[in-house]
């Protein structure tokens, strides 16, 4: 164990109430292109100008099929052992085993592909089954409540865009234009000259009342989820992990400095240096998928 790793966790050893940041590198081992690298690049437009409501209003055929293509991605995506770890801490008897002064532990999310919460819930199950419990609901007693907060939505929810019914709904495709267009646009032999059109009336549809839906996913320039619950953690937080993220979006992007600001530590996790750095008091590069399992070993199973 080196050093900066020892310190660390001596740190964290005696913190009460544990926030993590969490980004796109948290998943991007588990096959998840980001946004910002060259791999978050679709049929050599820039993901950042379809996830719009602009974009949405002026083409939604185009960002329906953009979202069929994240979806596919994410639904062949497993959680990678930093998910792992991260939920382990969301159970009382692992948080005890790294930080037995904890009182609270949250992970606030950026990512809408739901590795974090599924990854809970099947440890959830485990520890169900491990206990004598065989039935088939997940057990939520096994961890602690509310310790997930997706800020920016999830990829499998459809939310109506006038009723705001919303749903889970993870079809694959999710109706049989975007399945059709997806196949056609392969065969191309020039894809990215292609512009495949679906009509409007064959996108999702709102299985509440029947208007257009859209993805159940916060695009920029719209509001998170959770900001005041988020924002009563970070007020409480002594220790804050920012990690795989690059801290350019607000407003997760101030929130160690907030921790900080009042006192906290502050731990970053990832691969390539942020503005964050320079105000932490622990910064670790590399992949979390790497550098997690080397900081808390006793949170890392053979097998996920």
């Amino acid at each position: 164990m080196t050093d900066l790793t020892s310190a660390f966790r001596e740190k964290f050893k005696d913190a009460k109430h544990i926030m993590v940041v969490a980004g796109a590198g948290l998943s991007a081992a588990s096959g998840i292109p980001t946004f910002r690298d060259g791999g978050g690049m679709w049929r050599s437009l820039d993901p950042t100008e379809l996830a719009t409501p602009e974009a949405f209003a002026k083409n939604p055929s185009l960002v329906w099929q953009f979202y069929h293509y994240r979806r596919t991605k994410v639904l062949a995506a497993k959680p990678n052992h930093a998910h792992e770890i991260l939920a382990k801490m969301s159970v009382p008897k692992y948080l005890k085993k790294v930080a037995p002064s904890a009182k609270t532990f949250h992970l606030v999310t950026q990512n809408i592909d739901r590795l974090s919460p599924d990854m809970l819930e099947a440890l959830s199950n485990r520890l169900a089954l491990e206990s004598g419990d065989n039935s088939d609901q997940p057990k939520r007693e096994y961890v602690s409540p509310n310790s997930i907060y997706e800020m920016h939505g999830r990829i499998f929810d459809v939310k109506c865009t006038e009723c705001d019914h919303c749903v889970e709904d993870r079809s694959n495709p999710l109706c049989p234009a975007l399945g059709a267009a997806d196949a056609a646009f392969k065969d191309y032999h020039d894809a990215g000259s292609q512009d495949i059109e679906i009509p409007v009336e064959e996108l999702p549809r709102c299985s509440a009342c029947g208007a257009l839906a859209r993805p159940g996913v916060v695009w920029f320039d719209e509001k998170p989820y959770h900001l005041d619950v988020i924002n009563t953690i970070v007020y409480k937080a002594d220790m804050i992990l920012v990690i795989g993220t690059s801290s350019t979006v607000r407003p997760a992007s101030t929130y160690a400095y907030r921790v900080k600001r009042h006192g906290g530590t502050v731990a970053v996790f990832n691969l390539d240096p942020s503005e964050t750095d320079e105000r932490s008091d622990f910064v670790f590069c590399g992949p979390c998928e790497t550098i997690l399992p080397t900081v808390f070993p006793e949170l890392v199973s053979q097998t996920l």
